[in-house]
């Protein structure tokens, strides 16, 4: 496959050497927030969207995030579409996408 030379491309690539790419599969996406009540917010946004969120508290990094996962075809596009979707529901509330991963199918 042929991905571009970037973060999500990398991550495609040795997805597709582990795993069957043509099929569908739950992929986690990452949305950093400032606050639980902002992770709430994104959560309720996400849910109608059709992902299915769980808030997280990270010790490590002290950090309020919303775990928003969706089975979806890994393509590209649509990984980075995913992205754009989150962080545009979460902006006015201070929020980021953060990565995505999979464990496959």
């Amino acid at each position: 496959m042929n991905f571009p030379k970037d973060a999500d491309g990398d991550a495609l690539r040795n997805l597709a050497a582990r795993c069957d790419i043509t099929k569908p599969m739950a992929i986690e996406f990452t949305v950093v927030v400032p606050d639980k009540c902002a992770a709430e917010a994104v959560a309720s946004r996400v849910l109608q969207r059709g992902y299915m969120p769980s808030i997280e508290w990270d010790d490590e990094t002290d950090e309020w995030s919303c775990s928003c996962a969706k089975r979806m075809l890994p393509t590209y596009a649509a990984i980075v579409a995913a992205q754009q979707e989150l962080d545009e529901l979460s902006r006015d509330i201070d929020g980021y996408s953060d990565g995505w991963g999979t464990f496959g199918n």
